[in-house]
């Protein structure tokens, strides 16, 4: 053999080798890769070859899936009264992928997740029956909060506060994620894209906006675990009005004839006055209100229900006066009413927060659980004193202050009402909040509600907490103690 031909056939098997090894590299190392890519035709295909497992509302199943006519995609998603769980499904479209639980556990409901497979199964790559995702959602409260909130762009989470189990979660304006299942859907979703209200968004969970004065119950838990305050009766030492430290602002309270110099916790949150609460947190530092912020979830950037919600916000690096505008919920302060939610929920439950989730376990095909979710996964926040305080205190808000929209004859109810301040120099039509606790001593029922209206089309001198969210979380407290 000549130099010219040994020299080609070496580089020839070079080259021969080096195919082998990339094939070998793609087979063992890159497979599984390429295979979940979300460009691979063929993951979509395999993900509509066949009906859907269900995601599952008290027994009842509120997705489903229907044959499609022509094309490579076999199945399509549907959905049982849509608009009304779509803050809790997400959506599951064929062109536009999946978000929420659907997006969540899309392997298993589509039946690629290796788990639901046998060993025999997992060689041979079959395709198994897919799973079933049993969502926490109290149907009936659900729809008390979504009728509730109606037109009004809001959101309102429902949580049971000795379990940690979401009974509703509601965000309007809502969609129908049937309309946006299929390959030729781009009209409806190029609505929802250019809608300004943004219904696509998830605003219980992903859309923190500042809380206003329900924040002061988290100053007023630092308060009275730091002792700068023995008891929520005790006066508090609160000129009225108050200047914020080393500045000329004077910040003044809505009710300018409210009892608030030097008021006691109690009647501070019942007149809800921003006088005693600013001056609060800027004598606490704002060290000691973050320390308890955090305590009750702010900051927390990985909050998963298994849905993640977007971290709610206490700043740092603040000044005295900033840290004053914190206390009443304003300056850099964010929160979702998930969040304000928690913090009912904490109070209520004895100062104990229970890991708030969505869904309570995901099964196979058989009713085997491949994931469950533990109820009463609780942390201390607060001792069981300060909460039974926080308790009374709310109580005398809604009972003779100005949560009053919130009673429910033959139940115990604690709420706090909110009004943020929206747009430069306030210029636009503020937030109402409400969060809030109900039980019932018959039965020993409890709920734990926070509603946000971000816009409800009113004049802006009859936005108030108690005037539009207090009613909604009534009507979802009311449903969950029946």
């Amino acid at each position: 053999m000549n130099k010219t031909i040994r020299h080609t056939s070496v580089f020839v098997l070079v080259l021969v080798l080096a195919l082998l090894g990339r094939a070998t590299w793609v087979q063992a190392y890159e497979g599984k890769a390429l295979a979940d890519d979300s460009k691979n035709r063929r993951k979509t295909i395999a993900q509509y070859a066949q009906p859907l497992g269900n995601i599952v509302v008290a027994g009842s199943p509120v997705t489903g899936s229907k044959k499609t006519e022509g094309g490579d995609l076999a199945y399509k998603r549907t959905y049982t009264d849509g608009e009304l769980y779509a803050a809790v499904t997400g959506y599951s479209s064929q062109a536009y992928g999946a978000t929420q639980l659907e997006g969540i556990y899309s392997d298993v409901l589509d039946g690629t997740d290796d788990r639901l497979k046998n060993p025999v199964d997992a060689v041979t790559r079959k395709q198994q029956e897919p799973g079933t995702v049993v969502t926490t959602i109290d149907p009936a409260v659900q729809k008390a909060g979504y009728e509730a909130l109606g037109n009004k762009k809001g959101a309102a989470v429902a949580v049971d506060p000795a379990t940690g189990r979401i009974l509703g979660m509601v965000s309007t304006p809502s969609y129908d994620p049937s309309k946006i299942a299929g390959t030729t859907d781009g009209d409806a979703w190029q609505e929802l894209m250019g809608d300004e209200d943004k219904p696509l968004v998830n605003r219980a969970l992903r859309q923190p906006l500042p809380p206003g004065s329900t924040f002061k119950l988290v100053v007023a838990a630092a308060a009275l675990e730091d002792g700068l305050y023995g008891s929520v009766d005790t006066a508090t030492k609160s000129p009225d009005p108050y200047t914020l430290p080393n500045t000329r602002t004077v910040l003044k309270n809505e009710n300018a004839a409210a009892p608030c110099e030097n008021a006691t916790i109690r009647t501070a949150l019942r007149y809800s006055c921003n006088n005693v609460f600013a001056k609060m947190a800027a004598d606490l530092g704002q060290d000691k209100v973050k320390a308890m912020a955090e305590k009750f979830g702010f900051n927390d950037a990985e909050l998963d229900v298994p849905v993640r919600a977007y971290a709610s916000v206490y700043p740092s690096g603040m000044d005295s006066a900033q840290t004053a505008l914190t206390g009443i919920g304003q300056f850099d302060v964010t929160a979702t009413p998930l969040q304000m939610a928690m913090v009912s929920a904490a109070i209520a439950n004895d100062g104990l927060l229970s890991a708030p989730h969505v869904v309570s376990e995901v099964v196979d095909s058989d009713g085997d659980a491949l994931t469950s979710f533990d109820d009463g996964d609780t942390t201390r926040i607060v001792s069981s004193s300060t909460a039974e305080q926080l308790r009374s205190a709310m109580r005398t808000v809604v009972e003779k202050g100005t949560g009053t929209n919130a009673a429910i004859a033959g139940a115990e109810v604690g709420g706090k009402t909110g009004t943020a301040q929206h747009g430069e120099n306030n210029s636009k039509t503020p937030y109402a909040w409400f969060t809030s606790y109900a039980k019932d001593p018959s039965t020993g029922k409890q709920v734990a509600v926070a509603v946000m209206i971000e816009d409800s089309g009113a004049a802006r001198s009859e936005v108030s907490g108690n005037g539009l969210a207090a009613p909604v979380a009534q009507k979802m407290m009311a449903a969950a103690l029946k």
